[in-house]
């Protein structure tokens, strides 16, 4: 299968599907987004998501197969939190020298593919989390909802294979590559190195409760980025966006993506969000992790984040480069307070463990 990047010279996948949605777009119908891995194509009722053909230490996406194959994937797993929402793949083709998109059932010959993309119905804008956060539009009920389709969700998940040294581990290395880029010499960013040595000794601390909740059986095959812009409240709510490139980052606990759930919600000024989803889905599940451990979760959240916000200004050309580094050093604030939280707690329970042993 040909890949795209010899096609009619130099033009790119990006350029032929514009092209081919332009020619059916009425004037200001289409709206495009560029993210770090793909192109998002907003048309009427449709979301169309075309895969950027990259490589990163985590995902190659260069291959056109490989781009195919994820796009399955994408289906497939979105279907989990998103039922009704990805409609199917959608295929770029060249007929007569003309782009053209066409649903996977009429391709004419699977030769003739340029790239394929994620087909998905449009969700209204006001309805996903992020935005109703900002305009204090979130209600109890809407929260309730969400913990419904959560704890349905974890119940079913599929338990991963994991050791728990290979789980630990798996989060000390995150925290390598976080160090790697908050420490980068370029930038300084007050109270990472802190935080990060901080991490590491609570990681090494208490990697056995860490391991608990491997043998535990609560490491699942979750979502993998549940953030509130990839929650939607609509009746039920839906949560699209998940992982599809990496089975290794939706091996999780559940308690881990709820953390990284919940300190979005707090930083984006509607704590109590989280810390109701975080309460449900414990007594729902029958699950209440310790407190260290949550601490844990949060504050190895942020830094990935923090990591990830740089990651944008390493690009040949950021995109809204203001934007990163202030994001950065807000995640590196919020990691030192959890690992703040989880200092206190260690200091207020150590008397007790001195007592008990007397």
């Amino acid at each position: 299968m040909t890949d795209s990047t010899g096609l009619a010279g130099a033009v790119s996948s990006h350029e032929l599907a514009l092209a081919a949605l332009r020619a059916s777009a009425a004037p200001g119908e289409l709206e495009v987004i560029e993210t770090h891995m793909s192109w998002v194509y907003l048309w009427g009722e449709q979301v169309l998501k075309l895969k950027k053909p990259v490589r990163h230490p985590f995902l190659d996406f260069t291959r056109l197969d490989d781009r195919e194959a994820f796009c399955r994937e994408e289906l497939r797993l979105n279907a989990r939190l998103a039922p009704g929402i990805y409609q199917g793949l959608v295929a770029l083709v060249l007929i007569d020298g003309r782009p053209m998109l066409v649903d996977e059932p009429q391709v004419p010959r699977r030769g003739d593919v340029v790239d394929w993309l994620v087909h998905m119905k449009r969700l209204p804008r006001a309805r996903m989390l992020d935005e109703a956060m900002a305009h204090r539009a979130v209600l109890a009920g809407d929260v309730d909802a969400l913990v419904r389709v959560l704890t349905d969700f974890y119940r079913a998940a599929q338990p991963a294979n994991i050791s728990p040294m290979h789980y630990v581990d798996r989060l000390q290395q995150d925290l390598r590559l976080s160090r790697s880029a908050l420490l980068d010499p370029r930038w300084v960013i007050p109270g990472a190195a802190q935080a990060i040595q901080q991490l590491r000794a609570g990681l090494t601390q208490h990697q056995a409760d860490l391991g608990r909740r491997v043998l535990s059986g609560r490491i699942v095959d979750g979502h993998g980025d549940l953030r509130p812009e990839h929650v939607c409240l609509l009746h039920p709510p839906v949560i699209i966006d998940c992982v599809e490139f990496s089975a290794s980052l939706r091996q999780v606990d559940p308690f881990d993506e709820l953390a990284f759930l919940a300190l979005e919600c707090r930083m984006a000024g509607a704590g109590w969000i989280g810390e109701r989803v975080m309460g449900a889905c414990a007594r729902a599940l029958g699950d209440r992790p310790s407190r260290r451990v949550l601490q844990l979760y949060t504050a190895h959240r942020a830094l990935l984040r923090a990591r990830l916000s740089l990651a944008h200004l390493l690009d040949p050309e950021p995109r809204t480069p203001e934007r990163w580094m202030p994001q950065a050093k807000r995640y590196v604030a919020h990691a030192q307070m959890a690992l703040d939280t989880l200092s206190l707690n260690e200091a207020v329970e150590s008397p007790e463990v001195t007592r008990s042993a007397g």
